[in-house]
């Protein structure tokens, strides 16, 4: 039997490339992942050029009663990557009969190809091929150490767990269990798991009634007839290097304080090549970010951070609370420190150059393209997962290594996108933290904006030493459209109470008044049904416990306009009471209830790492 050509040991991409810190010095540990991983492989392109991964020893398909004979030329063990030490292996296929109906064949054909697969060689013993110390005498000094056969579903010797041919077997969970094993390990070799059934499923995953980009396709007519076709030429592009990326599409939407928020709109084939690689990244960064980050995960809400941040400042000692805004983040993000934190984890320099594409693609308004040098497009598909990778350097993990090494007293953080908000229980520890937090944003920058950056006196017992200055009730914060106040419950304990914030309430009110005056003609059956989903909707994310005033309040003036429209359909409608018009609102709107549970109980029910 010929045996392989012995393969030595070669150090990979991953094992040379070393980019600098970004955080400035080593010396605060966890500001930023630096350095290199020297040890395993980490993908196919690393391990395939001959480091055996480990097999467990299994039965395989062989009889409990085999037994198998003493190789003439035993291999003596030696530890992996020592001088002489062979990495191949020889691997004995039992032959088969060749004769139809022979005992060793299987019976269940009869053609001429039947059991030519049977003897594979995954499910037959390894034997070693290195002979072993004093051979030929009675008892070897040092026995050989062959490996039985494999069991079920185990990958191929020299493959990494990142690129299983088995297409039961997720093929991103090896890419998962590396990285919550090595928190250092860098993945040089990513692309491949962009597959055309990836693309595809990537295709599927986008809002079907998105606007189109710049060049004006919109997802019905990509996913007609030719979808396959033209997913196999996205692949295809992608895989040789001629992909290109297309500017955004500049849209302008407006935001409840009266301002508006530029939106990037980037083309249907950018939206599907991000979702992909989107895809393949998160279980990369999943395992990295740290627990008190919510915005834009699998996985997790706008309730879970909201939960948290109730259970904090009702469980924990919190005096104060620094309620935070970064002014302009989607548009301030540097590209080149977004590039170096996606380093320290990313080295595959197929994956890191698409996303360069995307960042400097460029914004398309009005005709006119204009040149990025710094953000992302906000509305793009990959935005918020770099958002999350570029404050989970530069805040997460600074956040967390300084209310462990500096902060006096108790401190919470809870972050969602670029809104957060943190509760000290020692105003000197909160004034200290801003301090240092607004320079450590303008070494990136980033900054944090006057008007909507607020330390305020907030917790148990803020009413009471209010009271002693001769001040008023506590100040209020709004975090994720709650305005969260200090309460106490019908027994005198103290509580958070949270109500819907009070200027999105009216900017949504407005909104929907502007639907109805053009919707005014229309049957009153389809009216009704619209106003149903509007304000189940409403409900279904403000029906938390404590905030049934404003459910009433939002559903009572929802009537009130839509009895102002009626009336003013024609001359009959003048005639409408608010009592006909009650028998309405209770047959098409959605009675006002809570939908979900206390904070306590639902954090303590899902438990969110």
């Amino acid at each position: 039997m010929e045996s392989r050509m012995k393969e030595p040991y070669k150090q990979g991409v991953a094992n040379q490339l070393d980019p600098e810190s970004c955080a400035g010095g080593r010396e605060v540990a966890g500001e930023a992942l630096t350095g290199a991983h020297a040890g395993q492989p980490l993908s196919s392109e690393i391990t395939l050029i001959g480091v055996p991964t480990s097999s467990p020893e299994g039965e395989g398909h062989r009889k409990a009663d085999a037994k198998r004979e003493p190789a003439d030329h035993a291999a003596e063990s030696q530890t992996l990557s020592m001088c002489g030490n062979s990495l191949r292996e020889n691997r004995e296929t039992p032959a088969m009969s060749l004769t139809v109906g022979g005992k060793d064949r299987p019976e269940k054909a009869s053609g001429h190809t039947t059991g030519m697969h049977v003897a594979g060689e995954s499910d037959d013993p390894i034997v070693p091929t290195k002979q072993t110390n004093k051979v030929g005498q009675p008892a070897a000094a040092e026995s050989a150490e062959g490996r039985g056969s494999t069991k079920g579903n185990v990958f191929a010797v020299g493959r990494a767990p990142d690129s299983a041919p088995e297409p039961c077997v997720d093929r991103l969970e090896g890419v998962r269990q590396v990285a919550r094993k090595d928190k250092k390990a860098r993945f040089t070799a990513l692309l491949h798991h962009v597959t055309p059934q990836l693309l595809h499923t990537s295709f599927h995953q986008l809002k079907r009634e998105a606007s189109a980009g710049v060049d004006g396709v919109t997802w019905e007519e990509y996913g007609d007839d030719g979808l396959i076709g033209r997913i196999r030429d996205l692949h295809d592009r992608v895989h040789r290097g001629t992909y290109r990326a297309k500017p955004s599409k500049r849209a302008w939407i407006p935001k409840a304080d009266g301002r508006q928020r530029p939106l990037g709109i980037a083309s249907l084939e950018d939206k599907i090549v991000q979702q992909a690689v989107k895809t393949v990244l998160e279980p990369i960064y999943e395992e990295d970010f740290v627990g008190f980050s919510y915005g834009f995960r699998p996985g997790r809400n706008p309730h879970n951070a909201l939960d948290a941040l109730w259970v904090g400042l009702d469980k924990r000692k919190v005096s104060w609370v620094l309620d935070a805004d970064i002014r302009g983040f989607f548009d301030a993000i540097d590209h080149v420190w977004l590039m170096k934190f996606l380093e320290h984890r990313i080295a595959d320099r197929r994956i890191l150059r698409l996303i360069r594409k995307w960042l400097r693609a460029g914004v398309s308004e009005d005709g006119t393209w204009s040149k990025t040098v710094e953000g992302t497009p906000q509305g793009a598909v990959i935005s918020p997962l770099l958002a999350n990778v570029f404050l989970h350097y530069v805040l997460d993990l600074w956040a967390q290594h300084w209310r462990k090494h500096y902060a006096r007293g108790d401190v919470i953080i809870v972050r969602y996108a670029d809104d957060f908000v943190m509760g000290f229980q020692h105003r000197p520890d909160a004034e200290r933290c801003l301090q240092e937090l607004r320079g450590r944003f303008a070494k990136f920058g980033l900054e944090l904006h006057p008007d909507k950056t607020r330390l305020i006196e907030f917790g148990r017992f803020a009413a009471e030493r209010r009271a002693k200055r001769g001040l008023g009730k506590p100040e209020t914060f709004t975090f994720l459209g709650f305005t969260h106040q200090c309460a106490k419950t019908r027994r005198g304990a103290f509580t958070i109470k949270r109500t819907s914030a009070t200027q999105r309430m009216r900017a949504k009110l407005h909104e929907i008044k502007t639907r109805l005056r053009s919707l005014m003609h229309y049957p009153v059956a389809y009216i009704g049904k619209w106003l149903r989903s509007v304000v189940q909707g409403w409900f279904n994310y403000h029906a938390i416990p404590g905030n049934s005033s404003c459910l009433d309040s939002f559903r009572t003036q929802i009537g009130r306009m839509w009895l102002a429209v009626t009336r003013r359909r024609s001359q009959k409608g003048r005639r409408w009471t608010w009592e006909r018009m009650s028998r309405l609102i209770r047959r098409w709107l959605p009675s006002a209830r809570i939908l979900h549970p206390y904070p306590n109980e639902r954090l303590i029910v899902t438990n969110p790492r």
